[in-house]
């Protein structure tokens, strides 16, 4: 039976990929013949912290040296494009209404590749913190944050459910051992393997939560 469900949050809850793809395109824009590669670069990683893309783009792609105040520096500049326009996006279609009537059937948890402190500043500026037993993000990967909330809950693998859109998350939920449905706005773009459960968003996710729960 089902008694946890882990949800990553962009592209998940808040409709906020483009916002960072476009962010990684002005942040990377004095580097004009770079910054096709760059944004592609962090489109095929979504899901994975941009503190990891930072660091990979420096050293492959821009080929200079990255250092720790350099590093803090883009992080910072990350933050100030996209923390006020993730407030403001939509939320995922479905989001408020599986929500509410989840949460008080199972225990939910965010895990996400966002700077923790960001990421909880963030639930709780659109109002989601009461939905969440806890929210947890970078610098810990998602696996991590998995075993460590199955620890705590002290739930077996298969009575957890890890929900992402994208390969990194579905590589994290395989790492943890715990099933997973993956979030996909366009099937066009899926980049799941064959076989890989999906919705097209958290309309379709209740039904799922509901066949699992029977299991």
């Amino acid at each position: 039976m089902l008694k946890l469900i882990i949800l990553d949050f962009d592209g998940v809850i808040v409709e906020s990929t483009d916002i960072k793809t476009e962010a990684f395109r002005k942040l990377f824009s004095d580097y004009p013949k770079h910054v096709h590669t760059i944004v592609e670069y962090h489109k095929k990683n979504a899901g994975v912290s941009r503190y990891e893309k930072f660091s990979y783009i420096y050293k492959n792609i821009l080929k200079q040296p990255l250092d720790e105040r350099k590093m803090a520096e883009l992080g910072k500049r990350f933050s100030a494009l996209v923390v006020e326009e993730i407030k403001a996006c939509p939320l995922v279609p479905g989001t408020l209404k599986f929500l509410e009537k989840y949460s008080k059937r199972v225990r939910l948890f965010i895990a996400s590749s966002t700077p923790e402190e960001e990421l909880r500043h963030l639930v709780k500026a659109r109002g989601l913190q009461k939905y969440f037993h806890g929210v947890y993000g970078a610098p810990s990967k998602k696996s991590e944050i998995t075993l460590k909330i199955m620890k705590e809950e002290n739930v077996k693998k298969k009575e957890v459910l890890f929900v992402g859109d994208s390969a990194a998350d579905h590589a994290e939920a395989r790492k943890a051992g715990v099933q997973f449905i993956g979030r996909v706005a366009n099937l066009a773009d899926c980049p799941f393997p064959e076989g890989v459960k999906t919705i097209r968003d958290l309309n379709e996710l209740g039904a799922v939560v509901e066949e699992l729960s029977c299991q």
